[in-house]
């Protein structure tokens, strides 16, 4: 059972490493590389986890960290050795990150992608390296689809710095900016992005969810006049739709698309379709992976086909 889910082969970009050779492929290989040792049994059901886990995450490192396998089972001079001198090696598997000779950090095999993506940005930080730029893109997708507008940010900022011409990279700042609630800081993405991606679709799409989001800011503002206005007028589609904007540029997103939901309930052929396409632009605003886009695609499907 335990051969069919892990397999105790090393990774082709990773190194066996033994009691012959522990001091020469990773205390002295870290003077120059970071090295992740990973400690592990291969009848350990915990490391049946860790290890696709981390060689994922090293893989995308393009080489900028070195990947070290210690089989516990198999080196118990090398184990006893290392316990002494202070490394936590009762439970495996264990993760020890050096640089420069030494211990930079240690993480239990239970370590969360999160913690694991921290430690490794930390000793390429330490090793004055930074992400490659596929790892900077990824990560960055992933915290913007997180709402970790900051993360993101600094992410899509340092791709930029390696690859200026990314229209993932100015796409990607322009969306942070918004999520981050910043206008000046998403029209001055906007404005920076070089002359040939204006017409790339990522470009484009981003720059159509800066016109919706400074719509919305502006019809905040009138946010209290329109809710009165709307108590008087209940069935005004325009007032609705309008509504809809302000509470958008407030940031209340839900009742913005339930307003124009509503809106489509009544008259999906009439006032419906303007409600739709607004809907839609609000979706694309929001991004498609966003909580609140897709509680609303839920609703909509089910009365269009209902």
């Amino acid at each position: 059972m335990t051969d069919s889910l892990f397999s105790p082969h090393t990774p082709a970009h990773a190194v066996d490493v033994d009691q012959s050779n522990f001091m020469q492929k990773v205390v002295e290989a870290s003077t120059t590389t970071p090295v992740i040792v990973e400690f592990f049994s291969p009848t350990s059901s915990s490391a049946q986890h860790v290890s696709p886990q981390l060689t994922k995450a090293i893989q995308a490192m393009e080489g900028r960290i070195t990947l070290a396998r210690v089989n516990v089972t198999t080196n118990r001079t090398l184990i006893t050795q290392l316990a002494q001198m202070g490394l936590p090696l009762q439970t495996v598997p264990l993760l020890v990150a050096f640089w420069q000779g030494q211990v930079r950090d240690i993480l239990p095999g239970k370590a969360s992608e999160s913690q694991l993506k921290t430690c490794l940005e930390a000793l390429l930080k330490e090793s004055g390296q930074s992400l490659p730029a596929s790892a900077l893109l990824d990560a960055a997708k992933t915290a913007l689809h997180s709402g970790e507008w900051a993360e993101a940010t600094n992410h899509y900022a340092s791709l930029l710095e390696i690859e200026p011409d990314s229209p993932e990279g100015w796409a990607g700042l322009i969306r942070c900016m918004i999520g981050l609630n910043d206008p000046e800081g998403a029209e001055e993405a906007a404005s920076q992005v070089p002359e040939h991606l204006l017409t790339a679709p990522l470009i484009t799409e981003a720059k159509a969810a800066l016109q919706t989001y400074l719509e919305g800011q502006k019809a905040a503002g009138k946010l209290s006049h329109l809710r009165q206005a709307v108590a008087q007028s209940p069935e005004d589609t325009a007032l609705l739709t309008e509504l809809a904007t302000a509470l958008n540029g407030a940031g209340q997103r839900d009742d913005a698309a339930q307003l124009l939901l509503d809106i489509i309930a009544r008259d999906k052929d009439g006032a419906g379709q303007d409600a739709k396409a607004q809907l839609l632009k609000l979706f694309e605003s929001w991004g498609m992976t966003d909580p609140a886009t897709l509680a609303a695609r839920r609703k909509l499907s089910s009365l269009l086909f209902s």
